[in-house]
């Protein structure tokens, strides 16, 4: 019976230790732990964290101060106007000139969850066309992105989009961005970005 507790307890300990592992790196209040790239708008409003086309209308980002390697990240996206985002991982920037890899965040029919290379091969991945109807138009929607090694899934509302295994990517390094695209017009809503980094 006393067997029984302590296993019973190990296995309480250890699960609450996996949960603390994933951690928030958007507060809801401000932007501390994040790098604004570009003339486009970067806000937080009502703990949500807004981009939104500038007057200069070109490409911006949001870049963690931190990098990040192996990892599930896992956050919410509403698309309000043009929703064309994404997000960037193992990735660096000069200016606003980045180099990495983008899940992609678009418009219906405009692959949310596929993979491209920014500067380099383009598409590398993009869903299935019976799979673009998992995006909500106009409502909230859950990204989660795991990178391992040199393996990247995606998932949008519970469903997987891809599955990509690719040796650059493997070798890559850097941060991860939230992307506004150029064209002007764009304005999507992020909140619960949390990160779970992977051994």
């Amino acid at each position: 019976m006393r067997s029984s507790s302590l296993f019973i307890i190990l296995i309480l300990i250890v699960c609450s230790l996996g949960a603390q592992a994933q951690k928030s790196i958007f507060n809801g209040k401000n932007l501390k732990g994040w790098t604004a790239h570009g003339t486009e708008k970067w806000y937080v409003e009502g703990g949500e964290l807004i981009c939104e086309s500038g007057p200069d209308k070109k490409y911006g980002y949001l870049s963690t101060n931190k990098e990040y390697k192996d990892f599930t990240l896992t956050l919410d996206f509403k698309q309000e106007a043009n929703g064309n985002s994404g997000v960037f991982f193992r990735s660096s920037i000069e200016g606003t000139k980045i180099s990495g890899w983008q899940v992609e965040v678009a418009p219906l029919n405009s692959h949310t969850g596929g993979v491209y290379e920014s500067y380099g091969r383009g598409w590398l991945i993009q869903p299935k066309k019976e799979d673009e109807q998992w995006l909500k138009t106009g409502d909230w929607n859950n990204l989660k992105i795991t990178v391992k090694g040199d393996e990247v899934t995606t998932w949008l509302n519970g469903h997987q989009m891809i599955y990509l295994k690719d040796e650059k990517i493997g070798k890559g390094k850097g941060f991860i961005a939230l992307q506004i695209h150029d064209g002007g017009g764009i304005r999507v809503r992020w909140k619960n970005i949390k990160i779970k980094e992977l051994k």
